[in-house]
Order: C-alpha cells, then sequence, then structure tokens
C-alpha cells in the first residue's frame, strides 16, 4: 500500500488528476511517497470515471489537479476524486489546485453576473472536500469563499530567488502591470533591497474578455532594468503591452515574472516578439512544447507544494514557509 505513513497511525495519500501528471510525480518524489495509483478515464459521451486502486480509509488523502485546458474536463474529474475520497471513508481530503479555477471570476463588476470563484470553492465543499491549496489567488480574499482551511501558497519565493541572478541590484525597478497589484510589487522590492517602484497605468473594458490597454508608465523607469510582475499571463495581450510601455520610457531591459503561464494562444507569440528579455513562469500549469518560445524559463513548484502538503499532514506551520511573505 502506498503513502507516507507517521509513527505508525497517520496516512499521507496523494493522488491526481491527468491534466498535469508529471508535476504530481515531482511532489510524489518529493515527499517520498509517489502518487497513489488511480483509474481514470472518459466514456464515449464525455463522463469522467475516477476509481481509486488501494484503500484510502482513514488517510489523509490530497487530491492534486492542475486546471489546464479544457479547464471545466479537469475541474469535474477532480470533483469526482474528492467524492471517490470521501465515499471511500479517507479521513481528511484536502483538494491541491495551484491554479485555482475560475479565481478571476471573484466579484461582480455588473449586474446579473455570476462570482464563479466562490461557486467553486462550494462545490468542492459540496463534493466532500476538508481544506482548500493553492498557489497565489487572484486574490487573497478568495480564502473567504471556502467554509474551512485555505493554505493560501506563495510562489514570491521561487521566483525571486531566481530573479535576483538575472539583474543588477543597484539598476532593478519593479513595474506593477496595473495598479491594483501594487502591494505584490511592493513585496517584490523589499525582497530585492527596496528597489523603486513604478505601475502601468491601463484601461480595460469589462463587457470584452482578455482586453487592456496599457496607457503610460507611473514612476521613472529609464535607464532601468525592469521587473514586470503578474499572478498569471494568459493570452499576454496586458503584459505585452506593458513591455512596450516600459520600454518606450526608456527602460534598459524587462523581465516578466508571472506564476501562472496559462498561455493561451497567441500568448506565445507577443510575449516572443514583446521585447523581454526573459518570461519566468512557475509549472503550475503544463507548458507545452508548442507554447514554448525563446526566453521563457520555467521554474518547478513541486518543492513548495511538497513542503506545504507535509507541514498539513504533521499539522505544522504553512505560513512558517514563507518567511513572513503573506
Amino acid at each position: 500500500m502506498s503513502g507516507l505513513v507517521t509513527n505508525g497511525e497517520k496516512r499521507l495519500v496523494l493522488v491526481s488528476g491527468r491534466a498535469h501528471l508529471e508535476l504530481a510525480r515531482q511532489v510524489g518524489e518529493e515527499l517520498g511517497c509517489g502518487v497513489s495509483p488511480t483509474t481514470n478515464y472518459d466514456f464515449a459521451n464525455g463522463e469522467i470515471y475516477v476509481r481509486f486502486n488501494e484503500s484510502v480509509r482513514g488517510a489523509d488523502v490530497f487530491v492534486l489537479q492542475s486546471h489546464t485546458t479544457p479547464l471545466n474536463k479537469w475541474l469535474m474529474e477532480q470533483l469526482i476524486m474528492v467524492d471517490a475520497a470521501k465515499r471511500a471513508s479517507a479521513k481528511r481530503i484536502t483538494v491541491v489546485s495551484p491554479f485555482y479555477p475560475y479565481a478571476r471570476q471573484d466579484k461582480k463588476h455588473q449586474g446579473r453576473e455570476p462570482i464563479s470563484a466562490r461557486l467553486v470553492a462550494d462545490l468542492y465543499k459540496t463534493a466532500g472536500a476538508d481544506r482548500v491549496m493553492s498557489v497565489d489567488l487572484h486574490a487573497s480574499q478568495e480564502q473567504g469563499f471556502f467554509d474551512g482551511p485555505v493554505d493560501h501558497l506563495f510562489a514570491m519565493p521561487v521566483l525571486v530567488d531566481y530573479v535576483r541572478t538575472r539583474v543588477d541590484p543597484g539598476k532593478v525597478t519593479m513595474v506593477s502591470p496595473d495598479a491594483g497589484r501594487i502591494r505584490v510589487a511592493e513585496k517584490w522590492a523589499a525582497k530585492l533591497g527596496g528597489a523603486p517602484l513604478a505601475f502601468i497605468h491601463k484601461t480595460r473594458d469589462i463587457t470584452r474578455p482578455n482586453v487592456a490597454v496599457a496607457n503610460r508608465v507611473v514612476g521613472d523607469v529609464r535607464g532601468r532594468q525592469c521587473i514586470l510582475v503578474d499572478d498569471l499571463i494568459d493570452t499576454a495581450g496586458t503584459i505585452s503591452e506593458a513591455i512596450k510601455v516600459v520600454r518606450e520610457a526608456g527602460a534598459e531591459s524587462v523581465i516578466v515574472a508571472a506564476t501562472h503561464g496559462v498561455l493561451s494562444d497567441p500568448a506565445s507569440r507577443r510575449l516572443s516578439e514583446s521585447g523581454a528579455s526573459e518570461v519566468v513562469v512557475t509549472d503550475t500549469l503544463p507548458i507545452t512544447p508548442e507554447k514554448r518560445f525563446p526566453g521563457l524559463t520555467i521554474l518547478p513548484i513541486a518543492p513548495l507544494l511538497a513542503r506545504a502538503i507535509k507541514e498539513v499532514f504533521e499539522d505544522g506551520s504553512v505560513t512558517s514557509l514563507f518567511d513572513g511573505v503573506a
């Protein structure tokens, strides 16, 4: 029987949906327990079948799924796996969603809109999840959508440690892609020794998806090595415009750092032609060969996920992993 056993009493079981099996394998290796085998397949009409191949009775089960395209299919598979674990008498079930599905729909911009991020939290709870773990939510207040513990992990230490090796500390300026993410840029600046800040003033058409216009830079970036930070890159329209505006304002170079590389078409083309010296993301989502381009760096998120899972399993402190980052 697979799993990580502590003191002969508690048993950790890691299971994974099919969206990003390589990430699950890496997390299992970091934990030293591997990934528990499951049977997952689709019926001809698209229904999903799941069965755990080993007992999970009394176990602390972590259900990992990375919500890439087709997102709705992988969300449904994860919900079915949670339900299967509940009906198999798991002691505690933790949903591990490195990229939280529907995270951008966290509030109403207009009347008659849903709050889909809240709906997802309700679905997790109804399926039988006791706890949720995710990396860099689109907005921290989304933790309040789930009626139970939420472990909000931060990729900043992973990204900062790498980016620090790519810049001259005395020439760095942190740039937020919009006014709403200045707080994140401030944390980055503190980690990089108090780098100055700038942000992009932009406008967004809330009636059209993935449409924003970067207007100008607020702050001095001339002759500086700029680091643009965001939580995700989807079609890269916003970030490409931001790169262009920063370069036109006289920046020496621009590095883009983001946690989630969604990279929906035509993101890869836009980024490769954007003038950025490097684009750095983590592998919370699988990045297929056709999405990769020169200048793209992908950092592993598995060590962070594994450390957090181990802390939860051993009733330790997840907050302690981030050295005051919140």
